[in-house]
C-alpha cells in the first residue's frame, strides 16, 4: 500500500468516525499498545501516527468502542473498568462493526483483515463476511446494533451490513 492510499482511507476512516461520535485524539504513545500506535480511552482512540502500521485497525478499535455500552465506554483505560472487558461476544461484535463500517465508507475488507491481524485467520473472516455467514450477528441484534437478514424483512428495516445505529445505547 502506498503512502498516498494510507492517507486516503485514513481519512476516509478519520471522517467516517467523527461523524458517528468517535473521538480519535492525535498523540504519542510510548508504551506498548496491543495494536501498533493505537490505545483505547475514554470515549476516544488515541493515535500515534508514527507508529501505526495499519489504517483498518482504526475501524476495528472503534468496533470495541461501539459495541461497549455507553455507561461503560467512558471508563475505558481507567480503574473504574470493569476488569473483563471486552469479553467474548465483544471481539466478534467489533468485527461484524468494523465490516459494516468498512462497507459502509467503501474500502476494501482487507484494509480491516490484513494478514497481520486477526491470529493468521484476515483472510477467513474476508471470505466468511463476504459470503455473508456473520458469525456473532446474534450479539449485534441483543445490542440493538444490526438485524439480520430474516428479522430485517420482517421489520421492514435494513439488513446487516447496514447498521440501525453506530453506537451501543
Amino acid at each position: 500500500m502506498n503512502a498516498s492510499t494510507e492517507t486516503t482511507e485514513v481519512k476516509l476512516i478519520l471522517s467516517f468516525l467523527d461523524e458517528i461520535g468517535i473521538a480519535v485524539v492525535e498523540r504519542e504513545l510510548t508504551g506498548i499498545t496491543f495494536v501498533p500506535g493505537l490505545a483505547l480511552g475514554p470515549n476516544c482512540i488515541y493515535m500515534d501516527k508514527t507508529r501505526m502500521l495499519y489504517p483498518g485497525d482504526l475501524l476495528h478499535e472503534a468496533g470495541h468502542l461501539a459495541v461497549t455500552e455507553a455507561k461503560w465506554r467512558s471508563k475505558i483505560g481507567s480503574p473504574e473498568m470493569y476488569p473483563e472487558w471486552p469479553e467474548g461476544g465483544d471481539e466478534m461484535g467489533a468485527i461484524l462493526w468494523s465490516y459494516a463500517a468498512l462497507t459502509h465508507i467503501g474500502i476494501a475488507p482487507e484494509i480491516v483483515f490484513h494478514p497481520n491481524g486477526y491470529k493468521n485467520e484476515a483472510e477467513w473472516l474476508i471470505e466468511t463476511l463476504n459470503s455473508k455467514l456473520y458469525i456473532g450477528m446474534p450479539f449485534l441484534e441483543w445490542i440493538g446494533l444490526a438485524l439480520d437478514e430474516p428479522k430485517a424483512k420482517q421489520l421492514g428495516q435494513p439488513a446487516f451490513p447496514k447498521m440501525l445505529k453506530w453506537l451501543r445505547d
